[in-house]
């Protein structure tokens, strides 16, 4: 049977992703997906969900939903204060769902990016091979009041589950994030290398699906240069001397210096970052 969520309450920054669109890069589009891709993994995991599957993604404000039909749920990422009919429930366990159950998530504790996995994910349309929003690319780019959601209903679902998992395994404060030389980092200077390497780094307020700005500066030397490909994870040097960490939604192309690259898993870290937040680069050449 199939049901949807009514959008009760929402806000900007509440979309749909799956783990993004790929093979699109030449044609300009970006590949979008979860900010973090090991709690929208973790999801889908405990749902036995394709790997694929859909989730929404909040962050930053509440979000309370409507199910028409029972169904079983997940939360995962973000720490929050999370209730089922004003009934607390907890995070990363399965959560049965009965028709007209509301499902409220307020107070964000720990972390920025939270996600509601739901049993054979949500059926929002597939452009390019992906459900992620993104603005352009798709019909809608957030979620807004009185949106529905299509999902699957599965009844009653007797399926027992008895194992758990611990968050703390997956959803730690790393303080050091692993990153590799990027393609102008060694025409940085030895002690602009020095610096990248042994100072630490605050998230600023200048924050969103596309990109990161760190509060702290270094010194720009380069010359001009040309447009160059770019990816998530991405550190970008600009002229005045801003470190632009580049996110899921970026662009595909950019024309500062890329000083820098962060590691798969350092990208999930350093998105669950709040503002304030320091961290220090571990430089690697292991890839």
């Amino acid at each position: 049977m199939i049901g949807n969520i009514k959008v009760l309450q929402t806000n900007f920054f509440a979309t749909i992703q799956d783990q993004g669109r790929f093979g699109f890069s030449k044609y300009g589009v970006p590949k979008s997906g979860a900010m973090d891709q090991i709690s929208l993994a973790i999801a889908n995991l405990l749902l036995n969900n394709d790997e694929n599957a859909a989730c929404i993604e909040f962050a930053f404000q509440d979000l309370v939903l409507k199910f028409s039909e029972a169904t079983i749920i997940v939360l995962t990422g973000a720490y929050v204060d999370a209730f089922l009919n004003k009934k607390k429930v907890k995070m990363y366990r399965r959560i049965s769902v009965q028709k007209n159950d509301v499902l409220a998530v307020y107070n964000y504790r720990k972390g920025v990016y939270g996600y509601v996995g739901i049993v054979g994910g949500f059926l929002s349309p597939l452009v390019l091979n992906s459900r992620s929003y993104y603005k352009t690319i798709t019909a809608s780019f957030y979620l807004k009041k009185n949106n529905k959601l299509i999902y699957n209903g599965r009844g009653e679902y007797k399926e027992q589950l008895f194992s758990t998992i611990s968050e703390s395994l997956f959803f730690r404060d790393y303080e050091t994030l692993k990153v590799y030389p990027g393609p102008e980092f060694f025409l940085l200077s030895e002690e602009q290398q020095v610096i990248l390497s042994d100072s630490y780094f605050t998230i600023s307020k200048n924050y969103n699906r596309m990109a990161i700005v760190l509060e702290e500066h270094l010194t720009n030397t380069f010359a001009s240069m040309l447009t160059g490909p770019v990816l998530p994870g991405t550190v970008q040097l600009t002229p005045s001397g801003s470190l632009i960490v580049l996110m899921r939604d970026c662009q595909t192309t950019g024309g500062y210096p890329r000083i820098l690259q962060l590691s798969e898993p350092a990208i999930n870290h350093i998105a669950q970052k709040q503002v304030g937040d320091r961290f220090r680069f571990k430089l690697s050449n292991q890839f």
